[in-house]
This record gives structure tokens, sequence and C-alpha cells, in this order.
């Protein structure tokens, strides 16, 4: 029996990510675990999915022509690795990123942000670009 539980991990980032560019609450809402954690580059943590909602509505306000673009995800263990940038006129928020999913059940239970240095890169076992 196939079903969402059983859905590609790296098919549901790349969905989840869809939702993020197209500020899509309701989509989000239907990816996400209920006891969804979103941690920021910077180490902030925001735990549920109602709390994480909020949080993305108001960061959608605030950055309207944020989107992020994968350059190259990975599977493994039930976390999709992702490498890619990020768009915004806010300079603080554009540039090189890495981003972790974890996926359970088929939901998106964590969705992470990290700084794209070479010691993230090391921890994430991400290769460096040729």
């Amino acid at each position: 029996m196939t079903g969402e539980g059983s859905a590609d991990p790296t098919a549901l980032v790349v969905r989840f990510n869809d939702c993020i560019n197209g500020r899509d609450i309701e989509g989000l809402a239907r990816l996400m675990s209920d006891d969804h954690t979103f941690i920021d580059s910077e180490g902030g943590v925001v735990s549920g999915k109602r709390e994480c909602l909020d949080a993305w509505r108001g960061f959608f306000e605030s950055f309207p022509d944020y989107r992020n673009v994968f350059d190259s995800l990975t599977a493994r263990e039930g976390v999709v690795t992702v490498v890619g940038h990020a768009v915004c006129a806010e300079p603080s928020l554009a540039g090189p990123a890495l981003w972790t999913a974890r996926i359970r059940n088929g939901e998106v239970a964590e969705w992470r942000v990290y700084e794209d240095t070479p010691q993230v890169r090391e921890q994430l076992a991400v290769q460096d670009a040729e």
C-alpha cells in the first residue's frame, strides 16, 4: 500500500520549499508534523505546527520576495540535506545556504537552516562544489 507516508523524502522537501517560495501557509500546514520544529541559522527554535505557521506568516509579511533555490538534495536515514542559496532584497537573508529536513511518517518534522561554512559542510557531510 502506498501513500503519503511512503513518499520520496526529497520530493516532499521540494514540495515544502515550493510552499515557502509561494508563501503558501496552507500547503506548509499539510506537510508539517503537528510537533514541527523550525531552527534558524543562529540556533533560534520555534516548536509546534501552529507556532511555526505563525512565524512563517510574519516572515512572509516582512520579506515578501524571499525564496530558496536548491542546487542539490541528498536523503540519508530520514534526513534530507539541501545545498543552495536564498534570494531576498534583505542582504542578511540572501546568499549561500544549507538546509536539513527531518522526515517522519511522510511529514516534515524539522526544518533547519544553516550558514554555508566549511565546518557545517563537514558536519553535514556535504561535498564541496568542484
